[in-house]
């Protein structure tokens, strides 16, 4: 039975009248109408099905039965703000508080991801009495003012003079495409020394380290996997400087990396951030969102005298659906289902590697895989509307996925943490085809597996972000240059 009210028509032209434009829409020339969606499926106003391999919000399958019942059964009985005593409020701290480092133990409770990492700044700031922030290249933390500032990949079109002084951008730990690759012999100490490089330059000018915030695995950077003990040494370079380590768990958190429940403990146990945040997957689809942090930068946010309220976080209707979200996480072994079927989608993808010169490397942990395509495996040239074309063609297929990444040639596999191998088969099948008829189009051929990378030097193989050996396939290729203006044609009107 449609859940549709109107016809998609007059959706569309009542969407241009009222909602603002640069609130963007997927699939722009022919976006998708969904009425209803239930696990990791959707569907749209014809009861055609799609497969979601990109929502990491819909965290434990969308409309989860379990999850719907304890936000109806609890908004039944109550729902008002935190001033008031409640159960939910503090159970479900407790519960979060179990899932980290014993060090982590106040929570603030709001209601977005940028909500929570405009907290962290405020924590950071009044604790350090500092003022300048260091973010990555390509980060995005959110859309708050505050947060455009500390977001490369929202405000690199600005010019210096309208970008924030007192924000610093150091490069993103990217072993493939960025300054240290993975045959560099300690990639995580020389992107580690950049850092302290940027807060002794920020020291001579007068400026003082508040914080260091990165993601713990950049999601719209393009699925960048930071090298092991990157954060144990930016995190001893900031605390010397008298700043504080923000982990955004925003996108990644809660079990989807698979080996972890939170994806920066993927750098080892001597690694504890000084304050986390949490959005997105928390409240699969309801609107809330939290900041972990210690005692002490907690007390040192109070003394300000200002009290913090916030009308709805950590309402009794939030926290029920944030019980019931951990809950269906260990009683499905979604974190286990994320790891399981994670290394099965990266075999998948890494045979892919081998058949295609388009695909330049397969990198993730768990359920958030990135698939980077490229014209050239030497030259790394992003193959930006290659991706597009397979987000479209799989779009007719009934499969969506998304690309990203600071040259928009990275597919991004994030699904609800229920997909199974099934789904992994369907989506990589379709990717196989398309990218065999892309490269019949642009003449390309996978004709020279080397296993030397810009001029030569050897390649150590490193494990594979699911546990695996791989490498970054470096195989020249090449293209005609009639395939090449056939395909410009093609992928005109590709815009997501």
């Amino acid at each position: 039975m449609s859940a549709e009210k109107l016809e998609k028509k007059k959706t569309l032209e009542l969407r241009k009248k009222h909602i603002g434009p640069s609130c963007k829409i997927f699939f722009s020339h022919d976006p998708i109408k969904i009425v209803r969606a239930k696990g990791q499926y959707m569907y749209d106003e014809k009861g055609q099905r799609y497969l979601d391999c990109i929502n990491n919000v819909a965290h434990v399958g969308h409309c989860h039965p379990d999850v719907v019942r304890a936000g109806a059964e609890q908004m039944e009985q109550l729902n008002t703000n935190s001033r008031f005593l409640h159960d939910n409020l503090v159970l479900y701290a407790q519960r979060l508080q179990a899932t980290l480092p014993d060090k982590l133990s106040v929570c603030y409770f709001v209601n977005s991801g940028s909500e929570a990492n405009d907290l962290a700044l405020r924590l950071a700031w009044q604790y350090t009495g500092h003022k300048d922030i260091i973010t990555l290249d390509n980060a995005y933390h959110g859309h708050v003012s505050s947060l455009i500032d500390i977001s490369p990949y929202k405000f690199h079109q600005l010019s210096d003079a309208e970008k924030n002084q007192s924000v610093h951008v150091a490069p993103s730990p990217d072993v493939y495409r960025g300054k240290y690759r993975a045959d560099h012999p300690d990639p995580a100490k020389a992107y580690a020394d950049d850092v302290k490089d940027m807060i002794e330059k920020v020291q001579e000018k007068g400026g003082k380290i508040a914080a260091f915030i990165a993601e713990s695995l950049q999601s719209c950077g393009g699925q960048v996997i930071p090298p092991v003990g990157y954060f144990q040494k930016v995190a001893e370079h900031v605390r010397k400087a008298g700043g504080v380590f923000i982990a955004d768990e925003v996108q990644v958190g809660f079990g989807r990396v698979g080996t972890h429940f939170w994806a920066f403990q993927l750098q080892g146990e001597d690694f504890v951030p000084d304050i986390v945040t949490m959005g997105k997957p928390i409240g699969n689809g309801h609107p809330m969102s939290c900041v972990v942090t210690t005692k002490e930068v907690a007390e040192a946010f109070m003394q300000t005298g200002m009290e913090y309220f916030n009308t709805f976080g950590g309402n009794p209707v939030s926290c029920a659906i944030g019980l019931a979200v951990l809950d269906v996480i260990v009683k499905e072994d979604l974190q286990g289902n994320a790891l399981r079927v994670g290394r099965y989608l990266t075999d998948l993808l890494e045979k892919q590697k081998e058949k295609h010169p388009l695909v330049g490397d397969i990198r993730g942990r768990g359920l958030f895989v990135g698939v980077e395509l490229v014209k050239d495996r030497l030259k790394l040239t992003p193959a930006t509307a290659e991706a597009q074309e397979v987000i479209y063609k799989l779009k007719e297929q009934r499969i969506l996925l998304s690309a990203d990444g600071p040259h928009r040639n990275v597919l991004k596999f994030k699904p609800p943490m229920c997909f199974t191998t099934e789904d992994a088969d369907l989506a990589v099948e379709q990717i196989d085809r398309i990218l065999t008829e892309l490269e019949k189009a642009l003449g390309m051929k996978l004709h020279n597996v080397l296993n030397v990378e810009n001029g030569g030097s050897k390649r150590k193989l490193t494990p594979d972000e699911n546990g695996h050996q791989h490498h970054s396939g470096l195989a020249h290729n090449k293209g005609s240059s009639q395939g090449a203006s056939q395909q410009t044609k093609q992928t005109k009107r590709l815009r997501t």
